[in-house]
């Protein structure tokens, strides 16, 4: 599991290991973070693929069968799209989702038979909800940003949780995935307030975000329930209902969304179902990663 430091990772963790009796590996930057007994931690920075890869690497040796559940749930957001990981790429776009594509594909042969891959991403990639979301997938924008400024890290991040769920509808479509009845799950915890997402934001973009979200959003959250907030403990909760499958999603079902703190089944936008946009996304990622064969 990743993203579990903080926020709605560390609530579905707590919530996890207090029900399920088995090993449980994470990967964090900083090892020495407080865990439950029960729970190891193998270093890994999302910010680079180097590590993504030594990380996969020493979760293989730690296996003693396959892996049942892998959880996807990391997430960073800045207030603008200048910073670059350590691969050179747009820092949202290669934690968000070039990080996580890797591990997919390192880990993916080593899934057990029936298992779950959970990917956390937002509705904030449907224009249907908010405005800045994503009208068209630009993977050469994305990695390597032409424009910076205020605003363009929040778009980013919309972007980079549209290639969630773009991922997510072409791994269900694998033949691998189809022969170990693998189930894929995207999940949107809704408008969670008090994670740790803008956590490199100045103070003052903290405090013009903390304004938005107690006047602008609880106006509009009159008229759209999608903004309607939620916490890092109930997001979180329901993120280990999933793990722990106490919450069974509907078989036809990837997507599944936080409105108003509960589940619902909702179409993601039509960018994300888009086949042609899901295949470009998919290979273009695949370059981006390093790998060498599909």
């Amino acid at each position: 599991m990743t993203g579990v430091s903080s926020g709605i990772g560390l609530h579905a963790i707590n919530k996890i290991t207090k029900q399920l009796n088995t090993k449980i590996i994470v990967g964090a930057r900083d090892c020495r973070k407080k865990m439950p007994e029960n729970v190891q931690i193998i270093p890994l920075d999302l910010a680079s693929l180097s590590s993504v890869r030594t990380f996969a690497e020493q979760l293989i040796k730690e296996l003693n069968g396959g892996i049942d559940l892998l959880v996807l749930n990391a997430g960073m957001q800045n207030v603008a799209s200048n910073e670059k990981s350590e691969d050179g790429y747009e820092l949202t776009f290669a934690v968000n989702h070039l990080a996580h594509y890797l591990l997919i594909q390192l880990l993916l042969p080593h899934m057990s038979t029936e298992s779950r891959i959970i990917i956390t991403t937002s509705d904030t990639h449907d224009p249907a909800v908010t405005p800045i979301a994503p009208k068209i997938l630009d993977v050469q924008e994305l990695t390597y940003p032409s424009k910076s400024g205020f605003g363009s890290g929040i778009r980013a991040y919309a972007s980079s949780k549209l290639c969630n769920i773009l991922t997510a509808f072409s791994l269900s479509k694998l033949e691998q995935i189809k022969t170990k009845h693998i189930r894929i799950i995207a999940f949107n915890p809704g408008f969670t307030v008090g994670t740790s997402l803008g956590r490199n934001a100045s103070f003052t973009s903290k405090m013009i975000m903390y304004a938005l979200i107690h006047t602008v959003f609880r106006i509009i959250s009159l008229f759209k329930p999608e903004y309607v907030m939620s916490t890092p403990e109930k997001s979180g909760g329901v993120l280990a209902d999933i793990c722990l499958e106490t919450l069974r999603i509907p078989a036809d079902k990837i997507y599944i969304s936080l409105v108003k703190g509960k589940p619902s089944y909702p179409e993601p936008s039509e960018l994300a179902k888009d086949a042609q946009a899901q295949i470009e996304l998919w290979e273009k990622s695949h370059t981006l990663v390093q790998l060498n064969t599909f």
